[in-house]
């Protein structure tokens, strides 16, 4: 009897036996692969945390660090994110493990505005960006290089105070006014070239940073959403807004180099950067 029922099962098991194999690795395999990820509050399909961080992220990101620790882990869209809210994580990403953790994400906008981040503020950590320290720390930023500099900050500031004093009797904007000042600072520096003299076409660079500074703030569905994202950019305008920003900032930028590179310009006093660079 015993046998007769072994023998009426045992087709089943066999049949069952291969099934039952792969079940056991399958679930074996999700323990092994399975990372030690930080802990994480309840998400939504497709969104992830998205709905969770408001028009304040830093004071969204507090909160749900008060009930999930310094090291947690959201979900925007379809892009994990570790949050650190500690000083002492804070410390060990960017000082310890800092060449694991300093590479910056492949936003959208960035790439496009960096030529596919070929500049030195999202350019990944590599051979490349390592040369592109080098010459920025021997040939541009250097202490002598800085110093060399110091007459156009001291020119500006003045112009600034200035300009303040002139309308001492009407309200200033402090932050147009000091935003203007590094700008300009910045431009005389890098380009040769001053606001405050109208050396510009009617601060044509001047609104194309400012257009560039809001592009990077928005919101962009190709950084949260990667595979379809770059629809959403479409409809609601940024990729359009993206192009054009480009394109603006890549004329100008030939047209400086050009002014820079012609046999006939009258050489400067003060070398700028792109006279270093060419």
């Amino acid at each position: 009897m015993d046998f007769y029922s072994l023998s009426s099962w045992l087709p089943f098991l066999l049949l069952l036996l291969p099934i039952l194999s792969v079940l056991l690795l399958k679930h074996k395999s999700k323990e092994v692969e399975r990372p030690n990820l930080p802990p994480s509050p309840p998400k939504l399909p497709i969104i992830g945390h998205l709905h969770q961080v408001a028009k304040f992220p830093n004071r969204s990101l507090w909160r749900l660090s008060e009930k999930y620790g310094p090291v947690m882990l959201l979900h925007f869209g379809r892009v994990p994110t570790v949050v650190l809210s500690s000083a002492e994580t804070a410390r060990e990403v960017l000082k310890t493990h800092d060449r694991d953790c300093c590479t910056r994400p492949p936003l959208a906008g960035p790439k496009r505005l960096s030529y596919n981040f070929l500049d030195a503020v999202f350019l990944p950590y590599g051979e490349h960006s390592k040369e592109m320290r080098k010459i920025f720390a021997l040939e541009l930023f250097s202490a002598k290089r800085v110093q060399s500099f110091w007459f156009v900050r001291e020119e500006e500031v003045a112009l600034m105070i200035k300009s303040i004093s002139q309308a001492a009797s009407s309200p200033v904007n402090l932050t147009e006014k000091l935003f203007f000042l590094a700008d300009t600072i910045v431009c005389r520096i890098a380009f040769g070239k001053s606001y405050q003299r109208r050396e510009f076409d009617d601060g044509k660079f001047h609104e194309i940073m400012v257009e560039a500074i809001a592009i990077l703030a928005s919101f962009s569905g190709t950084d949260f959403f990667p595979p379809f994202g770059w629809i959403i950019d479409v409809l609601t305008g940024l990729h359009a807004r993206i192009e054009k920003c480009f394109h603006d900032f890549d004329g100008f930028y030939q047209r400086i180099i050009n002014e820079h590179l012609d046999p006939e310009r009258e050489k400067p006093e003060h070398e700028d950067i792109i006279d270093v660079m060419v």
